[in-house]
């Protein structure tokens, strides 16, 4: 295997881990942040899940943006 082969091969690894990265942060972003968003509507007693939905959103867009810069910077 020649060192070009070995550089086409890490840079693609160096790509999934990159992406995998950033799927795990938004499922576990939306987990957490929906999980708050969930207790605080039941400790203010609201009806409709007003937090969770805004934390998940907030987070979306978050990690939305962050791949927009990390697609931008290629």
């Amino acid at each position: 295997m020649t060192e070009e082969e070995k550089e086409k091969i890490k840079k693609g690894t160096n790509s999934y881990l990159k992406w995998s990265g950033l799927a795990f942060q938004l499922l576990g972003g939306i987990g957490l942040f929906g999980w708050l968003g969930y207790k605080l509507d039941n400790y203010l007693g609201l009806s409709f899940p007003v937090f969770m939905l805004v934390f998940g959103l907030l987070v979306f867009i978050g990690i939305m943006y962050q791949v927009y810069k990390s697609v931008k910077n290629q």
